[in-house]
């Protein structure tokens, strides 16, 4: 780095609060999930679902300014970080919404294996993308 350059974070302030919403939001549907397996209380499947809506309803905008970046990245190396990032924001949306889907089915067939499984990934694709998107800095200049 030459002696002007600054280093700026990888994420918009702006963006990393959002992002850290679907984070919580997918580890307390996971939880959620875990408590209502171990207890058959019909009411924490209930608030897994609503965790689960609700981190899709703020990970859409975060999904979406993720893509943008991928697309608007200048340098190489910068770029595939983002397509990183994005691809595993992706990954926990779709999760998500696969997952709120299974959430919407009758009792203990709501949850199960597959519902567990589905938050788990969710989850999982959110500590990953917010680990790649946190971990980042970039010199002056490389962002856009």
């Amino acid at each position: 780095m030459s002696a002007r350059a600054v280093r700026r974070p990888f994420l918009h302030p702006l963006h990393a609060i959002l992002l850290a919403f679907p984070t919580a939001l997918f580890a307390t549907g996971l939880a959620n999930d875990i408590t209502y397996l171990n207890s058959a209380e019909m009411q924490w499947s209930n608030f897994a679902a609503w965790a689960i809506t609700g981190a899709l309803v703020f990970g859409a905008p975060v999904l979406l300014w993720g893509a943008i970046q991928a697309f608007t990245a200048r340098q190489t190396v910068w770029r595939r970080r983002a397509l990183l990032y994005a691809g595993l924001l992706a990954l926990m949306w779709m999760a998500g919404l696969v997952n709120a889907f299974k959430h919407s089915q009758d009792a203990w067939s709501s949850v199960g294996t597959a519902g567990l499984l589905l938050s788990i990934l969710s989850t999982a694709a959110a500590l990953a993308a917010s680990w790649v998107g946190h971990m980042a800095v970039a010199a002056e200049g490389t962002m856009r």
